[in-house]
């Protein structure tokens, strides 16, 4: 039965007439889905609270970050006590360098590392780098793949722009996008015929590892090798936007789970523990190309926010020291949460592809395999909307978009699972 969510409308309705659609993030207006956003006041472990007094299990966590539910007690004492001492200084603080150490820690490929305030930061930051670094203007990039609104990414971006049926973005000038190449994921026939015409040309390539923005895609075995053997072959970088799987895959992220070794990374969400916060890093003769070093500019009067710098150590600290709990109990519960709901489906008929690593995972309404973004778009949007309709109406709060990932956090337990797996059987009817 639909939830009331009578003050939540009228909340949009105001919204709407200071924000454009209502909202400061394109997704959250639920066009993709149907019906109204609901708003909300709080959270806890792994529930969201709505002004009407709705409770949801949430299967979003912040599009990724959240790991350890919301108002982790250890990182909400830090905040607390950060704030204490003040909000922002535009100065530099001892937390920069211990958050780094952590990070550098837990990925061996980061030797040295900078931090900005967003995904879209690191990835736009590491883009220009690798561009300065090599002396090279021409950028590779995956279909379906989001790395963030800088003009050059949006080029089939997915993501957001896959869900709203936008082709690109009005407003990026076609002399930016014509350095962008886009390719198919898992095909490294096209990446080398690419090399093969522009072999002095491409600067980098950018990939996330596994795609979270075309909703959970694995990379085909020998696929992350074969790109990181082409473009150091041809004195590319290799930049692997960890932006959602780092720390979020394993405490080393998707590399250490592919075993594979980039030029850069890019890093954010888990990483500033729910407040805004990036990275980027990698070999340090790459980074020594940053000012004031180097002749590259990167530059940010809120980089190192000493509330983002606090919940990113107490988050990390925690997922260090419980390694071992952490992405074990997150394996298992998510396995049990995706496979149960295919299990569902299969017994009813319902055409769907699950494809999961880790604590991600996406059920694409097709009866394709799923394995890159042209593969996504063949699952059915309108069913996608109706289940998700009937799941946020049985209490649980799914990403509002078939082309985006879905997440677990150490919050979600039996009883959480069973909620799910409940809420699915009526929704699947």
């Amino acid at each position: 039965m639909p939830r009331s969510l009578i003050r939540s409308h009228h909340l949009q309705q105001r919204a709407e007439k200071f924000l454009p659609g209502g909202v400061d993030s394109p997704v959250r207006a639920f066009r993709a889905v149907g019906g109204y956003p609901p708003f909300l006041t709080h959270a806890e472990g792994a529930y969201l609270y709505d002004e009407d007094g709705n409770r949801y299990l949430d299967l979003f966590g912040s599009w990724g970050p959240m790991i350890l539910g919301h108002a982790f007690p250890t990182v909400v004492e830090a905040i607390q006590q950060a704030a204490a001492n003040g909000a922002s200084f535009g100065a530099s603080i001892a937390a920069e360098a211990n958050l780094a150490e952590l990070v550098t820690h837990c990925f061996p490929s980061i030797e040295k590392l900078r931090f900005v305030s967003s995904g879209t930061e690191a990835c736009m930051s590491a883009i220009r780098l690798a561009r300065g670094f090599t002396g090279r203007n021409f950028v590779i990039k995956f279909e379906g793949c989001y790395h963030g609104h800088s003009d050059a990414m949006l080029v089939k971006a997915g993501s957001g722009i896959a869900t709203l049926g936008i082709p690109g973005s009005a407003g990026v000038p076609a002399e930016t996008a014509m350095h962008t190449l886009a390719l198919p994921f898992n095909d490294l026939d096209a990446i080398a015929s690419v090399f093969a015409a522009r072999p002095h040309d491409i600067a980098c390539a950018i990939v996330e590892p596994v795609v979270g923005n075309a909703g959970t895609i694995p990379p085909a075995p020998g696929y992350l090798e074969g790109l990181r053997a082409l473009t150091a072959q041809h004195g590319a970088l290799l930049i692997l936007d960890e932006v959602m799987t780092g720390f979020r895959l394993s405490l080393g992220g998707a590399q250490q789970i592919y075993n594979i070794q980039p030029d850069l990374t890019t890093l954010g969400k888990i990483i500033g523990g729910g407040l805004p916060c990036g990275a980027f890093g990698g070999r340090a003769d790459i980074m020594q190309h940053l000012a004031p070093l180097g002749p590259v500019y990167q530059a940010g009067t809120l980089s190192g926010n000493p509330l983002a710098m606090a919940a990113g150590i107490a988050t990390l600290r925690h997922l260090i020291d419980h390694e071992e709990d952490v992405y074990n109990n997150l394996e298992q519960t998510t396995a049990i949460i995706a496979e149960g709901v295919a299990r569902i489906t299969q017994d009813r008929n319902i055409p769907l592809t699950t494809n999961r690593v880790g604590s991600m995972f996406t059920w694409f309404f097709t009866s394709q395999p799923v394995t890159n973004f042209a593969s996504a778009v063949t699952s059915d949007t309108a069913v996608f909307g109706q289940f998700h309709r009937a799941m946020l109406d049985a209490g649980v709060w799914l990403p509002p978009s078939q082309f985006e990932a879905a997440f677990v956090s150490t919050a979600h337990g039996p009883t959480e699972t069973a909620i799910i797996l409940e809420a699915a059987r009526h929704a699947l009817t």
